[in-house]
């Protein structure tokens, strides 16, 4: 063949293989072997490898087999992908119709889109001329994590539309939502390889998934059997279908997979009926669901019955009973976090729920196992629902021997034997002595974050490493390590160390804000420890400061303040703050600078930022507004100043016009800084 007949060939080889993988992965009715698909897809490759300036990101040939990501990037999302409120009754679905009815009287007479609410991963794709151009999780619902690469390794996940070249007026600009999903069958396969691999199993399809979709290594999302369903069109630049069903039947025909357990009602009696016959008919289902979708049909109606807090009144998720079982609590234990707080959790007899065996559960605080009267021997009812944490509703007081024991809480931490604090108002119980070896691992981890000195290198292995071999006490310890210590670790190499040895001696650079917070002080934020470095300066005014001192600036109340006064004067802490002055890591602030932030700008002003920026990451608009004396906040309120907005702005620029706070554009704000 010439080149242009071979041009052609690869044109045909690409359709047919889309074609194929459609009717395959979809459709689940193949019409060619697996051999035959092989020889098309390696005839493929063999003419890109003679023309690589012809392979194009839809190919077949680039479906993502493994990749190792530096990090994801952010995806500002077109509009926010919402959750939803829930229903877990028919008199619930009732009051929820109820409700959106005086919104609009047209809800009367609306029918209503049914479909299962799938336990897995919620996607959002995109598309550009039909081609996928990229993937992201839904995030906090604004802005989500870029997992392209992942998503690719999908073979049910169309990398071109339409399937089918008979179809057209598909929009240049389409963005759905969909979810991913691991099949039960092929769940139970894949332990089964794991098992005979000699690997550990995996608890939860739908954590198995969700691990492997937001996994920086995609081989892994590629080594397990990822499925996907589409279900909402989120945005596009053409006439799109007007009801929810049709939205389906439209995904459908121009090829992404669509689940065909789709129900339609016409009124809210038939409704309720079908969710409350689809609690048993759950289990004869491939794949876990932890509920019904129940929506409305009319998609403009629905849009205009706007949204509450970040749910859409025109839908909701009608969540089936939750799994409960009985069994025995062997012992109480008591878990230690980062920032010093005390849990308690119930050590069970083994037991399954839900098809996973469970041996601990959250007890939640300790004056719940006072209130429940819960004892050590008690046979106690165990609540598991979706990927909710497995928690005790409480005792069988009636199945009670007289053996049990009840429980006393702690006075003194159970790892370093330290006297345990309690701050009035609060019901947790902590421990404030950060030589606490439970502590020291996940404050260490804390004090090189990102968020705080961003000491590069140092990740949790490395800490744990570093604990592990004695060579910290404390997070001060970490100013004191030697090439020599680093090199009896293993996994290290002379420029590994080096590195790290670096980026310790960098962090000494960081301001003073960001070692407040690294401290890992109880209730101390970023926003706090801002707060704190421009009102005292330095650390040595910070340690004099007085309870009163510190409720006097806004925003921090009696707890808060409690917390930084005790920790400060804590003996173990004060010998860190000790260690880290003779390593030079003493950040201050300029006290006629600190003097002079009250006459910047955008000085004691709330400002929160929504929408894609263009003159501004959101790290930068984030230093430009703290650096001009304002704070940034994460929603709007009734105490926002103003309201910065990009492209696409969302349900943050609705509620900031509710409340008439002032919307700024980003040049705006520039010359509001600028005093023009």
């Amino acid at each position: 063949m010439n080149k242009e007949e071979q041009f052609s060939r690869l044109q045909y080889l690409k359709e047919q293989l889309h074609l194929h993988n459609y009717l395959y992965h979809v459709k689940d009715a193949p019409v060619i072997s697996d051999g035959q698909y092989d020889q098309l897809l390696a005839e493929l490759r063999e003419i890109e490898g003679q023309f690589p300036e012809w392979v194009t990101p839809d190919s077949p040939s680039q479906r993502v087999g493994g990749y190792v990501s530096d990090k994801f990037e952010k995806v500002t999302h077109p509009s926010p992908i919402l959750s939803l409120a829930n229903a877990f009754n028919g008199d619930d679905l009732r009051a929820w119709f109820e409700r959106i009815s005086k919104l609009d009287e047209r809800v009367v007479k609306a029918d209503f889109a049914i479909e299962p609410k799938l336990d897995g991963l919620t996607v959002v794709l995109h598309y550009e001329n039909g081609i996928f151009v990229q993937g992201a999780t839904r995030g906090d619902g604004e802005i989500g994590e870029d997992i392209t690469p992942n998503l690719k390794t999908i073979p049910t996940l169309p990398l071109k539309i339409p399937v089918d070249d008979q179809i057209s007026n598909i929009p240049n600009y389409l963005v759905v939502r969909g979810e991913v999903f691991i099949d039960l069958k092929d769940f139970e396969e894949l332990n089964k390889r794991q098992i005979e691999a000699g690997g550990k199993t995996y608890q939860t399809s739908r954590n198995t998934a969700a691990g492997a979709v937001r996994n920086l290594d995609s081989s892994i999302a590629a080594s397990r059997p990822l499925r996907l369903f589409v279900y909402t069109i989120v945005a596009g630049d053409q006439s799109l279908p007007r009801t929810q069903l049709e939205s389906l039947d439209w995904l459908k025909k121009v090829g992404f997979p669509v689940n065909n357990e789709i129900a339609h009602s016409q009124n809210i009696n038939d409704v309720i009926n079908i969710c409350e016959n689809w609690i048993e008919k759950r289990e004869s289902l491939p794949y876990e669901i932890d509920g019904i979708v129940v929506k409305i049909n009319d998609l403009e109606l629905s849009e205009n019955l706007g949204i509450v807090g970040k749910d859409p009144r025109g839908a909701i998720a009608y969540k089936f009973p939750a799994k409960e079982v009985t069994t025995k609590l062997m012992d109480i234990g008591v878990n230690v976090g980062r920032t010093g707080v005390l849990t308690p959790y119930a050590m069970l007899e083994a037991v399954e729920i839900g098809g996973v065996i469970v041996r601990q559960a959250t007890l939640h605080n300790f004056d719940f196992i006072e209130e429940k009267d819960i004892r050590i021997g008690d046979t106690v009812i165990v609540k598991r629902a979706g990927d909710v944490i497995p928690y005790i509703i409480g005792p069988i007081e009636i199945a009670r021997t007289g053996i049990e024991k009840e429980y006393q809480r702690p006075k003194e931490c159970p790892a370093c034997g330290e006297p345990v604090s309690r701050v009035e108002g609060e019901v947790a119980l902590y421990c404030i002595n950060p030589g606490c070896p439970e502590q020291l691992i996940r404050n260490i981890e804390h004090f090189v974050s990102r968020s705080t000195l961003d000491i590069v290198g140092l990740g949790i292995k490395v800490v744990e490493q570093l604990v592990n071999q004695d060579l910290i006490k404390d997070v001060a310890d970490l100013y004191r390590l030697s090439k020599d210590d680093l090199m009896g670790l293993e996994g290290f190499a002379d420029k590994k160390a080096e590195n790290i040895l670096t980026a310790i001696e960098e962090s000494k650079k960081q301001p003073l804000e960001k070692l407040i917070f690294a401290l890992g002080i109880m209730g101390v934020g970023e926003v706090v420890s801002l707060d704190l470095a421009r009102n005292f300066g330095s650390l040595d005014a910070l340690e004099l400061a007085k309870k009163g001192d510190l409720e006097a600036i806004p925003g921090i109340g009696p707890n808060i303040a409690d917390a930084v006064v005790e920790w400060f004067n804590h003996p173990a802490n004060k010998k860190v703050l000790e260690k880290l002055r003779a390593v030079g890591m003493w950040p201050t602030k300029n006290i006629d600078i600190l003097k002079a932030v009250a006459q910047l700008p955008l000085a004691g002003m709330s400002i929160v930022v929504t929408g894609s920026l263009e003159s501004f990451t959101r790290s930068e608009i984030k230093s430009f507004i703290t650096d001009n004396g304002g704070k940034v906040s994460s929603s709007v309120s009734s105490k926002t100043d103003y309201l910065v907005i990009g492209e696409k702005p969302g349900s943050k620029l609705e509620k900031a016009q509710e409340l008439n706070v002032k919307i700024l554009t980003e040049d705006e704000l520039i010359s509001l800084t600028n005093n023009e």
